[in-house]
């Protein structure tokens, strides 16, 4: 049994106070972080909830799975994918994403690209980096973010909105906060060596949120602490 509307608006209640006092008290401005809520396993009414309440877009870890989710909500949201991209699912990614947040590698840049252009679309994305040095995460190595990046700006079909992150699992909340200044350091420099804003930075999840928003994120992405535990 999912839970109820009321169950998810008091937790979302609860979850953007949380949100607002950490900003304050890391001095940021609470409207500089977006909440995502992260819908994967659950069903369509989780994204239903999403738009009720007012918040704007959705994750979602599966191609296949959003895709099936999509056609059975009536709720008009924007799509994010934040899980791994398979480069031979790319086509049906740019066809039903807003926004892909896991670009980690040439292959899929160019895949990308050329999905997007042939939908006659400027696809939004972020680069997906693994600023943990974790060798269980996805994402590009911190050394080649560069050349990602140059690679990225230049694809006509492809708007580069910022970097993403996801903390290695620990016990030691540090771990999380060295990741999240690590990501911050990489796009700070990103950004100055090529003039591009690279505005996003998508870090932070249930078990990390204040460690994130102190260093930076701007974007979110929650499941747990809104909807329980994944189906």
């Amino acid at each position: 049994m999912f839970i109820e509307y009321d169950v998810f608006r008091l937790r979302a209640a609860a979850l953007l106070d949380r949100i607002t006092g950490l900003c304050r008290a890391a001095g940021r401005d609470p409207r500089e972080v977006t909440l995502l809520p992260v819908t994967k396993t659950h069903p369509a009414v989780a994204v239903e909830y999403t738009a009720r309440y007012g918040l704007g877009a959705v994750g979602e870890n599966r191609v296949q799975e959003a895709v099936e989710k999509r056609a059975a909500a009536a709720a008009a949201v924007r799509w994010e994918l934040i899980g791994h991209l398979q480069t031979n699912k790319a086509k049906l990614a740019a066809t039903h994403f807003d926004r892909i947040q896991s670009v980690d590698r040439e292959k899929l840049l160019n895949a990308l690209d050329r999905a997007a252009g042939e939908l006659g679309r400027k696809l939004p994305v972020l680069l997906q980096v693994n600023a943990g040095n974790d060798p269980a995460k996805f994402g590009a190595e911190p050394a080649e973010a560069p050349r990602l990046l140059d690679l990225a700006l230049a694809k006509p079909h492809l708007q580069i909105d910022g970097l993403m992150t996801i903390a290695p699992l620990s016990d030691d909340p540090a771990v999380a906060r060295r990741t999240f200044a690590n990501l911050r350091a990489i796009r700070d420099a990103l950004a100055a060596r090529t003039g591009a804003p690279l505005r996003e930075l998508s870090m932070g999840m249930s078990a990390d949120l204040e460690a994130a928003i102190a260093e930076g994120s701007t974007l979110v992405r929650v499941g747990t602490a809104l909807f329980g535990p994944r189906g």
